[in-house]
């Protein structure tokens, strides 16, 4: 039977090629977008160009509100383009970023963080857990910074911090389902986010890459290698881990 994995967040960056590195190896996908249409239907002609399957639905993560319409909205798909009741994988990976020290972060920037990486994960977890098969995934998308310290992140990796935790809690409660639970914490990435800091800024790059163990910094590739690799057939008895993406950064 093919498996089905639901990415949220797949329109871009981490997400997308998360979804790509699925698709890759033989999974369908179902890939969710808050905003930017264009780029999930992009990501979509990718996958179908792969020869599997996705489909796109739009979600906000943090509005809780929508959450059960949504789980309607994917147990009509799975129906529709499968024939089936349930999906395989949830990789709760949407997210976003604030870069502002402590002393300036203010209480609707903290608020919003939580609402999407931990209220959000939280619920939309809970609510998707009856579509998720047994003998499934989870994989909870964290960051190197729940390890090492940079400046402007605390809210961030707080907020990420919430997620690891959560994650040891559902591999044991779902443990008995057969559902493995897992963190994937990406190191220093080149992507979009943070305005593309480390994506576009020379200097910061080869300041990273110096405390690199692999001399440089990630790719998103990296990243949906990593998430494909922990999603795949040999890595069902892997639960209730962190496992760091990033290249051996701060060793």
């Amino acid at each position: 039977m093919t498996r089905i994995a639901l990415i949220t967040g797949a329109n871009r960056s981490l997400g997308r090629s998360t979804a790509l590195h699925l698709a890759g190896a033989g999974t369908d996908i179902l890939l969710t977008y808050r905003s930017h249409e264009d780029e999930a239907t992009a990501v979509a002609a990718e996958i179908r160009a792969l020869g599997r399957t996705a489909v796109t639905l739009p979600l906000d993560t943090g509005d809780i509100a929508a959450f059960p319409a949504f789980a309607g909205n994917v147990r009509d798909a799975l129906r529709r383009h499968w024939g089936r009741e349930d999906f395989d994988a949830l990789v709760n990976n949407a997210g976003h970023g604030v870069h502002k020290a402590f002393a300036q972060t203010t209480e609707e920037e903290f608020d919003g963080l939580f609402a999407v990486h931990i209220k959000g994960v939280f619920f939309l977890t809970q609510t998707l857990l009856p579509l998720l098969a047994d003998g499934g995934r989870i994989l909870n998308v964290s960051t190197g910074l729940t390890r090492f310290v940079a400046a402007e992140t605390s809210a961030y990796a707080a907020a990420k911090g919430a997620v690891e935790v959560l994650t040891r809690y559902l591999a044991k409660e779902l443990g008995p389902r057969g559902i493995a639970v897992n963190a994937l914490a990406p190191g220093a990435t080149a992507t979009d986010f943070g305005g593309g800091a480390v994506r576009d800024g020379q200097e910061m790059r080869a300041a990273l890459a110096s405390v690199t163990a692999m001399g440089r910094v990630g790719e998103p590739e990296d990243i949906g290698a990593a998430a494909a690799a922990l999603l795949a057939d040999g890595g069902g008895w892997i639960t209730g881990q962190r496992v760091e993406a990033s290249g051996g950064m701060l060793l």
